[in-house]
């Protein structure tokens, strides 16, 4: 599954970007990430280091998972995710999620060295920022 959702991340890179809506939380050792996609979207992340929990607060992705498996998941669903794992999500509807980290970081930039691999084909950088070498940014208030 991994070489699949690598296969459709390089895809994804030839086409308009999405900038996700994305807010970044730091409280004692902790780390929270809360992201909200419109329909429609289907982003690839990057390869986690640490296991972590994933909360689909609200709403319906098709996501992959480290089995290589497709599932289709409503909101409120909580579910853990391994280290190694790279996950191609798609918001059938608009959908909010959140995943959560036990780390010594303090800072977006920190926190992504901590968890993710380096990754210079990755979709995003640092903080859910769109890489620069892509043609187009649409963000989410494209959408609206």
């Amino acid at each position: 599954m991994q070489q699949k959702v690598g296969a459709l991340q390089a895809e994804l890179l030839k086409l308009p970007q999405y900038q996700p809506e994305t807010k970044h939380y730091f409280h004692g050792g902790m780390y929270c990430r809360e992201v909200f996609r419109h329909a429609g979207v289907l982003v690839v992340g990057a390869v986690h280091k640490k296991e972590h929990f994933y909360l689909i607060v609200y709403g319906t992705v098709a996501i992959t998972d480290g089995d290589g498996n497709v599932q289709e998941v409503t909101g409120p669903y909580l579910f853990q995710s391994k280290p190694g794992t790279k996950r191609a999500v798609l918001a059938l509807t608009d959908t909010l999620c959140m995943t959560f980290h036990a780390l010594e970081a303090t800072t977006v930039d920190e926190a992504e060295s901590e968890l993710v691999e380096s990754e210079p084909a990755s979709m995003y950088a640092p903080g859910n920022l769109i890489r620069h070498n892509v043609q187009e940014v649409l963000t989410y208030r494209d959408w609206e």
